[in-house]
């Protein structure tokens, strides 16, 4: 094994989360016979299985299973292909959107806080969260919060 070169193309795709993690159940013809074709890419395979439906015309059922998807999957990939063009077929980043444990609720609390003591720093509203909610968040996730709210205006005393 120390002698194999790295397969830079896998860890482009890999670094930008289009490495498609089953390329072996891509069995359209196309990806077989042709070295354009790549069943690694997984943008390519997602945007070829539409292709295929909508200028074809081949059968959903069939375009899916050609491409190693699920006939959702196809819907999925061709909703977002007509709302967001090629770059919505790449997957979203893993992991939580936003700030899950700073809701609502909780910012109405450190506001009242702020409200009533203005000198609180982020640590100690950190720490209030804690004990009022029972979720530990990062002193800098407190500031960065209480930010986006007042730069957006969405606070309940403003």
């Amino acid at each position: 094994m120390a002698g194999q070169r790295p397969d830079r193309k896998a860890e482009e795709l890999a670094r930008s989360r289009t490495l498609n993690p089953r390329p072996e159940t891509v069995v359209d013809e196309a990806f077989a016979s042709s070295e354009f074709f790549d069943a690694r890419d997984l943008v390519q395979v997602k945007y070829e299985m539409v292709r295929r439906v909508e200028n074809d015309g081949a059968s959903v059922t069939d375009a899916a299973a050609s491409f190693g998807f699920s006939r959702q999957s196809y819907y999925t990939a061709a909703a977002a292909l007509t709302d967001g063009g090629l770059a919505a077929l790449v997957p979203a980043k893993p992991g939580p959107r936003g700030a899950h444990k700073l809701t609502e609720e909780v910012l109405d609390h450190l506001e009242a806080l702020r409200g009533e003591d203005p000198t609180l720093r982020s640590v100690e509203l950190a720490e209030a969260v804690a004990e009022e909610f029972g979720v530990r968040v990062h002193p800098r996730s407190v500031e960065r919060a209480l930010a986006r709210r007042e730069a957006t205006g969405s606070s309940k005393s403003g």
